[in-house]
């Protein structure tokens, strides 16, 4: 049974805790490794390091900085299969997908190779009587972020990469279901050249989460889960004092215009709601057809597509479609909120309860389920699912679309699908969530724009990669300067006014 380790200092250190989590295989159900579980002293162990290293690091210019994550760039590329197939093996996702999870953080490492310039402050010459005032962008000192099983490769890099660019050292909590690609992240960041301390991985559970929160010397915390722990996270690290940014759930929504493309409609919905077996923040889960028609439509063109979806490993081949979810227990929440949809009166017009595969029945597999005829007082409707469940409501205008979308508490993402540019504008905005599609299922914004949605999807402030970021991992301070050109006698006691 392997045994993985911490990340301190430079080194692969084995835990002293004596916890530790099974991560599994989830196509087995079989347990594949050990992750250790940290406790307060491993994680100050950590922090430690990080607060000696970080002054050096914020000192070299950002340019050199940059240079790092250049190099970074290029061995990222360079292990992208490796990184991929230790991913699938963890989480479950096919190769093709963890690959994208791996490029779209790497796409976040490119943008902040920009830190020279994204750094520059501002100035302002002859503000008054020979004075100056300018502004500059300083580091934080010791960061950290708490980081979901879902995306283990982007979600970190959209952390540590904007963090260390600004000149921080950044300690990475990862989930403990797939700790290995953080880990290999690690490694390949320092051998790019980021110093010892500057990036550190701590594995473990909510007593690690804890020691980041109630640690002093950790200026500012980033997370991405649910919202229990989002909120419980961001109101406890701002008690603290923290910087906090936290992104939790998601119940994304895609309306479908009668003059909408259906077979384009119904290939993006079965993109966005199965793929990555529908474990992502931004998948739609929630299909709004305006109009029974369109509804018909729909579903018509859904079924045959879902039906012929492929199920199964990462091992498999690159024609798998989505592979196992990541847990037992998320496999029976999933089941079990399916069976609640069912008791209150929605369609199941496809039903994946009884899916099995041959030679994988341990298994966390779940089959693709399809709804219809779902009202918002149901609990499919209500809650995340996080699984292959795709869930149709039926709306009878526009208007009564655009309220389902604007009512429900999470404002993560959100799509709009018509030929109609006075619909799709209007959509845009008025619509209270974060990121809109416009004939675009899952709406994430490229690396140099901001990732954030609205309401109950976010606590904070400053939303992540993109400029956010570089206002998130820096602070502001602003220098007013004079240098008299002779001696000037006495003092002045009132306040100073422009004349």
């Amino acid at each position: 049974m392997q045994e993985l380790t911490h990340y301190i200092n430079g080194a692969h250190v084995k835990g002293t805790s004596g916890r530790f989590a099974d991560v599994m295989n989830p196509a087995t159900g079989e347990v594949q490794a050990k992750c250790p579980l940290a406790n307060a002293e491993e994680m100050a162990q950590a922090v430690a390091h990080a607060a000696a290293a970080q002054p050096a690091w914020a000192a070299t210019n950002p340019q050199r900085r940059a240079r790092v994550l250049m190099k970074l760039v290029d061995l990222l590329n360079r292990d992208m299969d490796k990184l991929a197939e230790a991913l699938s093996r963890e989480h479950g996702k096919t190769l093709p997908d963890a690959a994208g999870d791996v490029q779209r953080g790497l796409e976040v490492v490119e943008y902040c190779i920009g830190a020279p310039q994204l750094l520059k402050g501002e100035y302002t010459d002859s503000a008054g009587p020979g004075i100056d005032m300018y502004s500059m962008r300083q580091a934080l000192g010791v960061t950290a972020g708490i980081t979901p099983f879902n995306f283990p490769a982007m979600i970190p890099m959209w952390m540590f990469a904007p963090a260390i660019a600004c000149g921080n050292a950044f300690i990475l909590k990862p989930s403990e279901r797939d700790p290995s690609v953080p880990l290999m992240l690690a490694e390949l960041a320092e051998e790019a050249g980021l110093p010892k301390g500057i990036l550190q991985v701590v594995n473990g559970d909510k007593e690690a989460v804890d020691a980041i929160l109630y640690n002093d010397v950790i200026q500012s915390v980033g997370f991405v889960g649910s919202t229990p722990i989002a909120e419980y996270i961001y109101g406890t690290g701002c008690a603290q004092g923290k910087r906090v940014q936290c992104f939790g759930g998601a119940k994304n929504h895609m309306i479908i215009m009668p003059d909408a493309d259906m077979a384009q409609a119904a290939d993006a919905l079965v993109g966005a709601g199965y793929g990555a077996a529908g474990e992502r923040c931004m998948a739609i889960s929630v299909a709004v057809p305006v109009g029974d028609e369109t509804a018909d439509k729909l579903i018509e063109e859904l079924v045959p597509r879902i039906e012929k979806l492929k199920v199964g490993p990462y091992t498999a081949g690159n024609d798998v479609d989505y592979g196992p979810v990541v847990t037992a227990a998320a496999k029976a929440n999933i089941e079990r909120l399916v069976q609640t949809g069912i008791d209150q009166g929605a369609d199941l017009v496809v039903d994946g309860r009884d899916f099995k595969l041959q030679g994988y029945e341990e298994g966390y597999f779940v089959g693709p389920h399809l709804f219809d005829k779902a009202t918002k007082d149901m609990d499919i409707y209500k809650h995340e699912i996080f699984g292959p469940v795709l869930t149709c409501v039926r709306a009878q205008s526009y208007e009564e679309a655009l309220g389902l979308a604007m009512d429900h508490e999470y404002g993560n993402g959100t799509a709009i699908f018509t030929r109609d540019g006075d619909a799709a504008r209007d959509f845009a905005n008025r619509i209270n969530i974060g990121m809109v599609g416009v004939n675009v299922p899952i709406p994430v914004p490229l690396a140099y724009h901001t990732f954030g949605g609205w309401k109950k999807s976010v606590f904070g402030d400053l939303n992540q990669h993109g400029p956010d970021a570089f206002k998130f991992y820096t602070r502001t301070k602003t220098v007013t300067a004079r240098w008299p050109s002779g001696i000037k006698e006495g003092g002045e006691f009132s306040i100073p006014v422009m004349e």
